[in-house]
């Protein structure tokens, strides 16, 4: 009797299954032990896996996204984030270069108990706002960064609307529909409009600026928003499932990378070519 052959999840189905933790224990630590203020997040153990750096908002510190890094390592994707330039007049220039020696560090220092390793040839970015911009900035510089998401990323000096023009690997890129501080029409837009390479721009309808942030903090009270759990698991979802696509070669949530869900709805006009491909 010939086989069945096993059905692609639906949309639906991926997103309430990346949404959710996944199965590997997570470690985490402090990556000033190797010289760079920060956090990493890891698999509890193995080899040759995909590596993210990820970029915080202005004036925001790496831990208000703390659940998102462990969510993604849960996946088996380790997640380093600098705490560096933190203050109110942050050197975008050095933050790009921040990410990327944060990848340095992920590729050259054996991780956890020495049972954890990065394959150079699996780097991604990542980043929120200000650090979603510098993200844009760290992958038109670096050939080894294969794929980049940013969430309500921000315009950045150098420009990372320039910049964008220079990245030909997939970009994800998540608009806040409700961000008064990076609306998506003068932020997101132009960067996946001059997007090299395959893109998709996605739209949370619901989302504030500090929407993808978690836990309290003073900026709350002269920022716009705060955090949202709907924003947080659209958005935890979405990561995963890119970033097991295009770094790791897991298919199983390309159906949720084609479709409107989770309150994130793809802008089509600003949209093309397919950002799974690796």
């Amino acid at each position: 009797m010939a086989r069945t052959a096993k059905k692609a999840p639906s949309a639906k189905t991926a997103f309430e299954e990346l949404s959710r933790r996944g199965p590997h224990e997570v470690l985490h630590g402090d990556l000033s032990v190797v010289g760079l203020p920060g956090i990493v997040c890891t698999p509890r153990r193995g080899l040759g896996l995909p590596a993210v750096a990820f970029g915080h908002g202005w004036l925001q510190p790496p831990r208000r996204y703390l659940g998102l890094l462990r969510h993604l390592a849960s996946w088996g994707i380790v997640v380093a984030a600098p705490a560096t330039q933190l203050g109110a007049f942050a050197s975008h220039r050095l933050f790009a270069s921040d990410l990327r020696t944060a990848l340095d560090v992920c590729v050259g220092v054996r991780l956890g108990e020495g049972e954890i390793s990065v394959d150079e040839k699996r780097l991604g970015v990542a980043g929120h706002a200000m650090g979603g911009g510098c993200a844009v900035l760290a992958a038109a510089a670096d050939e080894r960064i294969r794929s980049v998401a940013t969430l309500a990323a921000a315009e950045t000096r150098p420009s990372a609307f320039e910049a964008a023009a220079h990245v030909r690997v997939p970009g994800l890129h998540l608009a806040a529909g409700e961000d008064l501080l990076a609306p998506p029409v003068s932020n997101a837009v132009p960067i996946a409009r001059d997007w090299a390479g395959a893109v998709q721009l996605r739209t949370l309808r619901r989302a504030s600026h500090l929407g993808f942030t978690e836990g309290k903090h003073w900026t709350q009270l002269v920022l716009h928003g705060k955090p949202q759990h709907a924003t947080q698991r659209a958005t935890k979802a979405l990561l995963t499932a890119y970033f097991l696509s295009t770094l790791a070669g897991d298919r199983r949530g390309d159906a949720l990378l084609t479709s409107d869900v989770g309150g994130a709805h793809i802008d089509r006009e600003h949209s093309r070519g397919v950002i799974t491909a690796a």
